[in-house]
């Protein structure tokens, strides 16, 4: 998919650039999930999280994802 972008945008955006911003509009809006949105972004999940903490972006992590953390931090064999 191609995007047109406005004039005054084109030479000051560069693709990593456009991708990112696009990953954090999809991140905000509900559309993407933290890894998918990395995806779009073409950086790691860590990268993408750096990312959002720079803007003061909250992460979606509520009860649930918690206790799926803990259920999958249990079954790991540490041992």
């Amino acid at each position: 998919m191609n995007v047109p972008l406005p004039e005054f945008l084109e030479g000051n955006l560069s693709a990593q650039d456009a991708a990112l911003h696009l990953a954090i509009g999809l991140f905000l809006d509900g559309r993407v999930t933290l890894g998918k949105g990395a995806t779009v972004a073409g950086i790691s999940q860590t990268q993408f999280l750096r990312e959002l903490g720079k803007r003061d972006i909250p992460i979606h992590y509520d009860d649930a994802d918690a206790r799926a953390d803990v259920a999958t931090v249990e079954q790991m064999d540490l041992g």
